[in-house]
């Protein structure tokens, strides 16, 4: 087991699709530094389902809001409306809505910090992938915006906007057991390799810990170079 981290240690965290996307690397890590791990799995579509996650998790320290869902390959002319609706319900909505009900708590005991874990795909452009790029763009825009207008309460908000990073939702095994896959990951990718669970976990970590009280409204690309390259 990692040594705990002294600033993670008595911190209630909630991660929310706990079983999908990011969600088990996260527990497993921010629980071996210490925290006390909320793995919360209700669907959030429904309007009212950010309350209610938030009320069963009690006083919460950090929200790790972890959206996810299958990404759609449709080509933009192809597009319809059900697609971007039922995209923009599932990896945006929730989001404001988790951060109005946590944030009264937050603001009252004077700290806390929300992580949101969104994609690369919002900083690189990609074929067929309108739908779901604008909806992880419009996370990250949120996550700028709330950044700087929540920091004055001591409350840090912040990103991670990941690809080609290892999880079960985007990048399962046979994926990656495809020669083709592999071929892509050295040809697009200059790190050579997915990033793994336990590598980005851990920053994701190190980001929900007093450590990093000095970032506000930032987006922090994990892609093995594929976002900056």
């Amino acid at each position: 087991m990692a040594r705990a981290h002294p600033s993670l240690q008595n911190k209630r965290i909630l991660v929310t699709q706990a079983e999908d996307f990011m969600g088990p690397a996260l527990c497993q890590a921010l629980a071996d530094h210490g925290a006390d791990v909320v793995e919360d799995t209700l669907p959030l579509m429904p309007t009212g389902a950010a309350i209610e996650v938030i009320r069963n998790a009690g006083n919460v320290d950090v929200l790790v809001a972890n959206l996810a869902i299958e990404a759609p390959s449709t080509q933009a002319v192809d597009v319809t409306e059900d697609e971007w609706r039922s995209v923009f319900s599932a990896l945006v909505d929730p989001l404001p809505r988790l951060v109005k009900a946590v944030l009264p708590g937050m603001v009252e005991r004077g700290k806390g910090k929300i992580l949101v874990i969104g994609s690369a795909a919002a900083l690189r452009g990609m074929k067929r992938a309108s739908t779901y790029s604008a909806a992880r763009g419009a996370q990250l825009a949120y996550v700028q915006a709330i950044g700087v207008e929540l920091a004055k309460y001591n409350i840090q908000v912040n990103a991670i906007a990941q690809n080609f990073v290892d999880n079960p939702t985007y990048f399962p095994q046979d994926v990656q057991a495809n020669p083709r896959f592999q071929e892509r990951l050295k040809r697009e990718v200059p790190l050579g390799r997915l990033v793994s669970p336990e590598e980005d976990a851990e920053f994701a970590a190190y980001l929900c810990s007093d450590a990093a009280d000095c970032f506000v409204g930032q987006v922090f690309p994990i892609s093995g170079g594929w976002a900056t390259r």
